[in-house]
């Protein structure tokens, strides 16, 4: 029997002339970079004003102080030279000091005697008298993490996600009795649900980005929390369905993974309840508070949607209802004690990518059922119906 000859392993390590010239281009365009700034890239052109940049990104209220945490965007270094509130040229005090290099942070401190509830309009000037306006509507001592302030927006918290959840939860043993056009209804109306939250998280995010500050690329954020999210969950899924899972084993991953959607959801809720109790807007703060309860009771009905002909145990049911409303707390949590933009943005971004990967999940599902096939508009009705949903409980948050 003659031997057929093994081909010869060809190495794929790179030698130096293929490093070489992976780097040469960079290096070029270092030198580029280097002429261009050293030579001003042959134009004389100066700026008629400075351009200068600030972002104001906390204000922190205490006795007889405020503190305004701030953040320089600005391409070059800026100095804050005077303070004034409410038309008053006021002393104050820096944290790191008054020049901040581009991108650092510093807190202006001012002794101020403040009165409870009423409203302060703060002016920050630098050296080229440029101004940056701090609006403060509402005095309002802010509250600082302490055992007691913890617990309020923890129950904040449990208001909002974990018992509205567990509560959606509850409908499970009357589901399980309906029959197999109902449980198809039930699922399209997930995807209802599932859409106009994501829609709903996506118009948070956008909305949100306009106060990030501009070096930070609040679309850009968005879209990296968004994309990366889904595309990482749609790995996961693929990797699940490759080992040889049974259909029942599947339709328990995507209830959990509708759970996580709903919970990075929550997450988002628990930040804006958070930073409206952070600046005194009690009655906004108790009004979202309200709605959220209201319109969060149908998530429960969207996580359980997928398993009604299973029947899954307790403890799967307890943990998935803990996954979709427990974010609720943290954001809570976030929101009230270290209000921020920047980290709101990619947590909306986040829920934004995992709530529409699960959409597209729950899409795949449906075109492998046999009955949503033969009966489409089950599945209109039942989309529909989940958006007017969310819409109707909606008008009481917005």
């Amino acid at each position: 029997m003659t031997e057929v000859p093994m081909p010869a392993v060809v190495s794929k390590r790179p030698n130096l002339a293929i490093t070489i010239l992976l780097f040469l281009p960079l290096v070029l365009l270092a030198g580029v970079i280097l002429l261009f700034v050293t030579t001003g890239g042959g134009l004389k052109l100066t700026s008629p004003a400075p351009v200068e940049a600030l972002a104001i990104e906390r204000t922190v209220l205490g006795h007889g102080k405020i503190e305004i945490a701030v953040r320089n965007t600005s391409p070059q270094d800026l100095t804050i030279s005077q303070v004034i509130v409410n038309n008053a040229i006021w002393p104050f005090s820096s944290s790191h000091g008054t020049t901040i290099p581009r991108l650092g942070t510093t807190t202006i401190i001012l002794d101020y005697p403040w009165s409870y509830g009423e409203a302060y309009a703060i002016r920050l000037f630098t050296t080229n008298a440029i101004a940056f306006d701090v609006e403060i509507p509402v005095a309002f001592e802010t509250p600082e993490p302490s055992g007691k302030t913890f617990l309020s927006f923890t129950l904040i918290g449990l208001y909002v996600g974990v018992i509205p959840v567990y509560l959606g939860l509850f409908w499970f043993p009357a589901l399980t009795q309906l029959g197999r056009r109902w449980m198809a209804f039930l699922l399209a109306v997930t995807v209802g649900l599932l859409v106009f939250l994501g829609l709903d998280t996506l118009a948070e995010a956008l909305e949100q980005a306009a106060a990030v500050p501009g070096s930070f690329q609040g679309i850009g954020l968005v879209g990296i929390g968004a994309v990366g999210t889904f595309f990482l969950l749609d790995a996961i899924v693929k990797h699940q369905a490759g080992t040889g899972r049974s259909e029942a084993s599947q339709r328990l991953s995507l209830a959990y993974m509708i759970a996580i959607g709903i919970g990075l959801h929550n997450l988002g809720e628990g930040l804006a309840i958070g930073a409206a109790f952070n600046i005194g807007e009690i009655a906004l703060g108790s009004f979202l508070v309200i709605g959220f309860i209201i319109q969060n009771i149908t998530e429960g009905l969207g996580i359980i949607a997928p398993v009604l002909r299973d029947r899954p145990s307790v403890r799967h049911l307890a943990l998935m209802g803990l996954i979709g409303g427990a974010p609720a707390i943290l954001g809570s949590w976030i929101g009230g004690f270290s209000p921020s933009p920047t980290l709101a943005v990619l947590f909306l971004g986040i829920g934004t990518g995992a709530v529409f990967e699960v959409v597209y999940e729950i899409g795949k599902l449906i075109q492998k059922d046999k009955t949503h096939q033969t009966m489409p508009m089950i599945a209109f009705s039942g989309i529909m119906t989940g958006m007017l949903l969310l819409w109707v409980t909606g008008m009481l948050v917005k």
